[in-house]
């Protein structure tokens, strides 16, 4: 299960960068990242 977040958590992140940079579609990408730094935070604080 923790890889399956990491896993999510990076495809988010670099679903992110494509859209900051090639598309403009606002909000929406903001979430993205939001939502994966939750992902990375919660596989960290299971693994301590």
């Amino acid at each position: 299960m923790g890889n399956l977040l990491y896993i999510i958590a990076v495809i988010l992140l670099i679903g992110w960068v494509f859209g900051f940079f090639v598309y403009s579609v606002g909000s929406l990408i903001h979430i993205l990242l939001v939502i994966a730094i939750i992902a990375i935070i919660f596989n960290v604080i299971k693994k301590a």
